[in-house]
């Protein structure tokens, strides 16, 4: 689609300083849209500076808006031809309640957003950013018999979260009441469910799964833990690019016919595969003793579960990034920059 056809349309994404909402916003800017991006405070530029950056590539307004205060979206929204919900109030760490420190807080700073777009009365779509966590979080993945396929219609199994509680269940019952609250006010709601997302983004830090991807070259134990206990309860390591990301989020909300959720994951693999291609792609890092740090059998030789995004093909996006070798293109340099990996 040329500049021309959506210069005079203009898109809301929250929570601006994070990392999808940073490449989002860029990908919204090159594309020729006015960009409205919200973050908790516009004067943190430790956090904030991309965004300077970012307004060399098109018209884009950086505004303060917190999930926890209702009304606050409403100047945000306003005008806005689309809504792009990237901000999650999620603590992954364990709490003493997760559902009031987990689910309370995802829920009420999603719909405080939809709220305002009800206001707005000119947001044609909302784009909720979910997780892949959303689909996978069920019993049967963590062992037992290979080959689950898991499409655009397998959900999570809502009674194993609530007995459970895992970290990232927040996506879940965040979604849950997004879509209760669309269906009660006529709003158009598409909901993407990524699963863990490769690259380099304009933001400059992270607290996403950036660290994860890199951990067999950083050698950082506790992010490969992380990484080794994602494979463990999805039943494999799913990736997909974040420009593949921007662009299939893009897609759904410019498609009229798009409606509820879509899987977006263009390469499913293992820590071991990961590990094999790593190794021969960087020899300057040490990735077998990185790898050793755990037993080999507890690790998967292929994937026990795939996670499709047919329903994305069948409406016609196409991953450009669906090779180990495409979705690792830049984030090395990346996690230089970042600090993960040494210059």
């Amino acid at each position: 689609m040329s500049s021309s056809v959506v210069e005079n349309k203009t898109a809301c994404v929250t929570g601006g300083s994070g990392y999808v909402a940073s490449a989002l916003i860029k990908t919204l800017l090159e594309k020729g849209y006015a960009v409205k991006a919200t973050v908790r405070n516009p004067d943190d530029m430790a956090k904030n500076s991309h965004l300077k950056d970012l307004q060399a590539l098109g018209p884009l307004q950086v505004l303060r808006a917190d999930l926890d205060e209702e009304g606050s979206f409403d100047e945000a929204v306003a005008c806005c031809d689309y809504a792009f919900l990237v901000a999650a109030p999620i603590n992954l760490a364990s709490g003493e309640d997760p559902e009031k420190e987990l689910i309370e807080p995802a829920v009420r700073g999603t719909l405080n957003v939809m709220r305002s777009c009800v206001k707005a009365a000119t947001v044609r779509r909302v784009v909720l950013t979910s997780s892949a966590a959303a689909v996978y979080m069920r019993p049967d993945l963590r062992g037992g018999d290979d080959g689950h396929v898991l499409d655009d219609e397998s959900w999570s199994d809502v009674e194993y979260l609530r007995a459970n509680k895992p970290p990232t269940w927040g996506y879940s019952a965040r979604g849950e009441g997004a879509t209760r609250f669309a269906e009660e006010h006529g709003v158009s709601l598409v909901t993407v469910c990524p699963v863990i997302t490769v690259g380099a983004a304009p933001a400059p830090t992270t607290r996403t799964c950036i660290p994860y991807c890199l951990s067999l070259l950083s050698g950082d134990k506790a992010s490969l833990g992380v990484l080794k206990v994602l494979e463990e309860v999805s039943g494999g390591v799913q990736l997909v690019h974040i420009d593949d990301l921007c662009r299939a989020e893009l897609f759904v909300a410019e498609e009229a016919a798009a409606e509820g959720r879509y899987n977006c994951c263009s390469h499913n693999t293992t820590v071991v595969e990961l590990a094999r291609f790593l190794a021969h792609k960087y020899p300057q890092y040490d990735v077998k003793r990185n790898l050793h740090t755990y037993d080999q059998d507890e690790l998967l030789e292929k994937p026990r579960a795939c996670i499709l995004s047919a329903k994305l093909a069948r409406e016609g996006f196409q991953f450009k990034h669906n090779t180990l070798d495409e979705i690792y293109d830049n984030v090395i340099e990346y996690g230089k920059a970042l600090g993960i990996l040494p210059n």
